[in-house]
This record gives C-alpha cells, structure tokens and sequence, in this order.
C-alpha cells in the first residue's frame, strides 16, 4: 500500500474529528465494554473569547487522560462547557457599549442583561470552536453553560442550604473596590505592579508619621506602634490630640505586632475605613479605637468628613491636602523615591480603592450546625485522608497553608452579569427572604409588601466552585450517581485555593464527599525566556493560528513533551515546528512499512523474533509499552511523551527500519519482518494516540481497513514479552 508522499494537518484534522463525533464514542454511554467509570469535568473556558495558549494546554492533558482510559476500557466521560465569565464579558461588553458610545448606567439591568446574553450566545461557538480543533474528545451531548437554568437552579439551592446553616451571611468589611466599573472584586481579579510614590512625613501631635496616602487622614480612628519598640513604648494606650487640616482631633495611640519599626519612623496612622491591614488592627483592637469612619466614596471623591476637600477626586484632593499641610508647618519632609507594590484592577488598571462595603459572606471556618466540621475543616480533612490527593505534591502544603489562614469569604459582587443573588429585604421589619424563583410578594413575618431586591450578583467562584457536582446533577440524576466523585480535576496552579479548595468545601458540604479523587496541576505557559505572554511584549503565541501552520498534534506534544506537572513551561514556535517534524518522522515510518507489505494485517499475537535485530526492538517494545502506561497512569505525561518518541524516532526509525531493509530481501525473514514492522507501528500508534490523535489515527486507517477508530481501540498489552 502506497501512502501520499506527506501528511496534511489542514484537510485531514476536520474530517477525522467529524468521523470521532459521528461515532458517539465520546458519550459513554456508547461505549464498548462496561468498565469503571473515568471523569473530568472540563474547567469551562469563557463562552465569549476565543481561545489561548492556557486554555490549549489543560484541553491537551485532559485530553490525553481521557483518551487513555478510554482505550483501557473504562467508561469515559469529559464533560464540556463554557463559563458566563461575570466580570471578565461585562467588561467586554462594556467596550463594546462604549465604542457605541453607550454605558450600562444609562440602561435598565434588564435590557443590559438580555443584550449581553444574546451577545454571549452569539459567540459562544468561538470557544467551542476552538475546542474541537484542539481534538478534544468530550461528550458534546452533556455540554452545558454556567448560567444554564438547571445550574443556577443547583447554585441557589446551595445557597438556601447555607443560608438555614448560618454559613451564608451579611457584613461590612473592607473589599477591592474598582472605581471605575463600579463593584468589589476578588483578590483573583486585581494585580500589584511596583510603582513609585511620594512618601509624606507628616507631624501627627508628638509624633512624626509617614504615609503616601495623606488624603485618607480624615478617617483616621487611631495611632499605633510596635509595643516592642522602645521609642514608643511610653505612648501605648494613651490619647494624643492632632492637628489636621479640619481642626483638632484626639487619637489613642494602640500596640500592634503588625505595625514595622522599620517602616518611616515606626508609627503609622489607622485608618480602617481605607487599608486592609488597618481594618484588621481595628477588629484586633475594637475595644480601644473607634471603628470605621469611610470618607472616600465608590466614585474616588472624597467625602463630606474630609471639609474642604469634599468632592475632589483623589490625585487632586492629594496634591492640595500636601501643599496645605506645607502651608501649615504640618509636613515634616517628603520622600520622592519609595517604592511599593500598588493593587490594580487587572482588566482597567485602575488603582483598586480599598472600601467598606455591605456584602454577603461565606462563613470558612464555623462548624455547621448538623455536627460537621466547618468548610475549610472538612476540605482539610479530604486531603488527610487521602481522599484527594494534590499533584505535584508540594502544592499539598501551599493548600495547606491557604487554609489554615482561611478568612469568611465574600461572594456579591456589584455587576449585573451573572447570577443574580435570590434575597430580598422586607422595609418594614428588615428580614430576609431568600427567593429562589422570585415569587414572595410579601414578608411571612409581618404581612409588609415593601420588599427590596437584592441588587447583587454572586461571584463567579461561587457558582464555578459547585461545578463537578452541578453539572452531573443538572444532566440527570444517574449521571451524579454513576460519575461522582470525578477522576481528576485538571486546572492551573495559580488557582489552587481560588477554585480548587472552594470546590472541595461545596462538594463536601453539598454533596458529603470530595468532588475529585485527584487534583494535577499544570503551569503556565511561558515564552522561549520564561517570560509572561502578553500583547504588550508581542510574544503571544495564538494556538489556533500555529495549528494552521503546523497542525494541531505539533501543538499538543510541543505543550506536553518537556514539562512535569506544576512547573511552568517555556514555549517558543521552533518547538512547536521541531514536532511537526516528528508528525512528519511518523508519516515516513508508516509509509515505509506500509511501501513494504503486501497487505497490511495486524497480527493477532507478537510475531517471533528471528534475528538479533527482531529480539532488541520487541524487547524494547515491550519496556516502551510499560513504562509508557506507567507514567501514564502516574499522570507523569512528559516522561511517558518522552518514552514514545525515543522509541518511535530512534529505535524503530532509525534501528530497526535500517536493519529491516536487508531482511526483507531474505525470503526466510521476510514476512516475519513485515510482520514485526506492522505490529510494532500499530502499537506506536497507540500509543502515541492520546498524544497526537490526529495523524495517529488517519495512519490507523490505513493500517486496518474495516473502517474502525483508533480511538476506541484497546491499549496495548504491558504483559507480551
């Protein structure tokens, strides 16, 4: 049989996916045989946006596992979906509005939410697109979106349950406030980039204070020291009176471990309505200093506490609240050179405004009223006992630690794409009334129909967190019975505690066990320099135009081939195009074989050896075979890539196929040879299918004519010697 001189990506890859989807070998349900089951929930990529190198390189490991066990037998189930994305479309969308020359504060939230549904919906096939190119073998059947009615459904029953526990509740406690769009954010969506800023040494009574925000005086509750610095010592719990720019105020001066002697001169100003740390020093010291008094607003003005300076925006409030402080003899000195980590919004980079603000929290650490332990204990426990386990496992004790200084989790947020949080306020007596189905017209306890909506939309993480168990009981209750809990979560280690931990507590909590047997971690996918991608730099590599170049099996070994779990990789286009090479080395090896044999047939059992040439490559086979379903099964995907391509490039291709030549002009080794070569490629293909499917399966088509897939074929047998 005479193969076409080289293989093409581009006009084979469609038509072999379409052949995989037609076959309803992705569902399970179709599959052959009834092994165990085998799941990965897909982390859903952004319904919206199209796809990147991240998002390309967990489709190719999950792809890889789920491929695998398929071929092991086992009933395989990767379930896909697409994610609403909250924040990250609304802020899309908000572009676009603003190209428009429209804003969503001149809408009603109705409008706006219809509008960037049916913007969503229209791009939705961009991800899934991109998702299918990537080869990946999910059951599209169970394709399901995060703001599917049957998820949010699932979403707002957990939240009822918590709230009848007492887990779920409200408080005003300081948040990421972004100014610009108008809502808090999590720590996940802000970033810290050094900057540059003067820091100003003001007279604060008989102290001398440095700061870089002197505009937030006005909220000032308290001074502290280090109670174990001895310049200070003296002052601990006494009160001082300071002269600010509105008139005279008395402060008490508090010890705090946290405060750093080395900081400016060692004492600093509290002021907990405007500084995290600020507020953590007032609940340390909520009996000593008064509490938080705010006096910038959510649009960065300041307020009516801050007297003249009422209205200004911050930078300018700033610059006249130093020159007066000059005017006065107030300002000691200014450092023009400090330097400092400053919180961004990652999406506008505007300077996150730390604010008070009224939010619904989830209680981490409170012991539910059933007996059980609290969220983080029963996710601590999982990993314990081993019913999770972390890989690589040294992010065991980053979990570890994340959870041991566990704070109450804030969930509302201020935007209107999402899930709206079912709660509305009665203004009569002030209770609260969870609505799920938004049919209570007046409050049970006192008859009141004054009745206010919540305004607010749950966070992104608080829905994705239910993911595993929601998207298996939103198909059908069979469904979570026989897949949960899943296999393997796959998903990026920076998002270890902001997803993972969190979907183990709703699991636990939710569901009475831990949503995954296993956790893998991947890293992030860095240039040739290990340098962060961005458009900024222009070394952004698009995963769907380097298929277009070299096909979507180049990709996916280049991701895969030279990086163990958790560490980041480094990946440059020659990379990628010295695996096209390798696709190519397999074409050639295919075509030669199949050049050589009168009529391709797999043997049924591993041929003899006849000579010393057919003894060192079955040998080799044979630990190929098993040290690639090793690591496999060990999930070390990099060294079972590697395993396979010393094999197949070197000692089949460079070897053995050399030594064939002159056998297979022996009549007495002859067949046996073909016979050997035959065995060996097929079993090079699959192994090399969960890897490259693409090119591993189209030569399977011409190794076996009965029109069977590769993908569904059964793993190699470790056993044959």
């Amino acid at each position: 049989m005479e193969l076409p001189k080289n293989y093409d990506p581009n006009s084979a890859e469609k038509d072999i996916y379409a052949r995989w989807e037609a076959s309803g070998f992705f569902n399970p349900d179709n599959l052959p045989g009834n092994g165990p089951p085998y799941t990965i929930i897909m982390p859903p990529p952004n319904a919206n946006a199209p796809l990147h190198l991240g998002h390309a390189l967990f489709l190719t490991i999950e792809d890889i596992l789920i491929r695998y066990h398929r071929m092991l037998g086992e009933k395989t189930l990767w379930l896909p979906g697409t994610d609403h994305a909250g924040f990250e479309t609304q802020v899309v969308f908000e572009k676009k509005l603003e190209k428009e020359g429209r804003s969503r504060f001149k809408m009603q939230r109705d409008e706006f939410y219809k509008e960037i549904w049916d913007f969503v919906q229209q791009n939705k096939h961009i991800s899934e697109e991109g998702i299918r190119r990537m080869g990946a073998s999910c059951d599209w059947s169970r394709n399901i979106f995060t703001l599917d009615p049957r998820i949010v459904k699932i979403v707002y029953e957990t939240f009822e349950m918590m709230h009848k526990d007492g887990l779920v509740y409200r408080g005003e406690r300081i948040a990421n406030w972004c100014t610009k769009h108008q809502t808090s954010l999590s720590d996940l969506e802000t970033k810290y980039e050094e900057r540059q800023d003067p820091l100003y040494y003001m007279k604060y009574g008989p102290f001398v204070l440095a700061t870089v925000r002197p505009e937030t005086k006005f909220g000032d509750t308290g001074i502290a020291v280090n109670p174990a610095d001895e310049r200070y010592r003296e002052y601990i719990g006494k009160e001082i009176e300071v002269e600010m720019l509105t008139g005279p105020v008395t402060l008490k001066v508090i010890g705090d471990d946290a405060v750093d002697p080395t900081f400016g001169t060692g004492v600093v100003k509290v002021t907990p309505a405007h500084d995290p740390a600020d507020f953590d020093m007032w609940m340390r010291h909520k009996n000593e200093i008064p509490g938080p008094k705010q006096v910038i607003d959510k649009f960065g003005r300041l307020n009516e506490h801050a007297g003249p300076y009422a209205g200004m925006k911050i930078k300018e409030a700033r610059e006249k609240i130093v020159a007066d402080l000059a005017s006065r003899d107030l300002l000691v000195k200014t450092d023009t050179e400090y330097k400092h980590n400053v919180q961004l919004c990652y999406k506008c980079n505007n300077i996150i405004e730390p604010l008070i603000v009224n939010q619904w929290y989830v209680a981490m650490t409170k012991p539910l009223p059933d007996g059980r332990p609290s969220l983080r204990d029963m996710a601590m426990k999982a990993l314990e006992t081993k019913e999770t386990v972390i890989i690589p496992e040294r992010f065991e004790k980053v979990f570890t630690h994340w959870m041991e200084n566990l704070r109450d989790w804030p969930i509302s947020r201020q935007i209107w794409w999402g899930i709206p949080i079912p709660v509305k306020y009665c203004a009569e007596c002030s209770e609260i009334l969870i609505d799920t189905e938004d049919k209570i017209t007046a409050c049970p306890k006192c008859g009141s129909q004054k009745l206010e909506k919540d305004r607010d939309t749950f966070d992104t993480w608080f829905s994705s967190g239910q993911w595993p168990y929601a998207t298996l009981m939103a198909h059908d209750k069979k469904d979570f019975e026989t897949y949960f809990p899943t296999a393997v979560m796959e998903t990026g280690w920076d998002i270890l505690f902001f997803w993972v931990a969190r979907m183990v507590m709703f699991s636990c909590y939710r569901a009475g066990k831990t949503p995954f047997k296993h956790v893998f971690l991947h890293g992030l996918v860095r240039d040739k320099d290990r340098q962060k991608m961005s458009k900024s730099k222009g070394n952004v590599i698009d995963p769907l135009g380097v298929i277009d170049t070299y096909g979507t099996d180049a990709l996916r070994f280049a991701l895969i081939f030279s990086t163990a779990a958790g560490n980041d990789i480094p990946l440059a286009e020659d990379k990628i195009k010295g695996m096209k090479h390798f696709a190519n080395k397999l074409w050639n090896i295919s075509r030669f074989t199949l050049m050589n044999i009168e009529r391709p047939t797999v043997p049924s059992k591993q041929p003899p050896a006849l000579t010393d040439a057919d003894r060192a490559i079955l040998e080799a086979l044979a630990e190929t075979k098993a040290n690639t379903t090793k690591n496999l099964t060990a999930m070390a995907l990099h060294e079972a890539a590697q395993e396979i391509y010393q094999f197949a490039w070197h000692t089949f291709a460079d070897i053995y196929i050399e030594a064939s030549k002159a056998q297979l002009q022996d009549e007495k080794t002859k067949k046996n040879t073909e016979d050997i070569l035959l065995w060996c490629l097929a079993d090079i293909m699959r192994l090399l299918h969960p890897f490259m499917p693409y090119i591993t399966e189209e030569i399977w088509g011409k190794i076996k004519s009965d029109g069977s897939l590769l993908m569904v074929e059964r793993w190699p047998d470790t056993s044959e010697k």
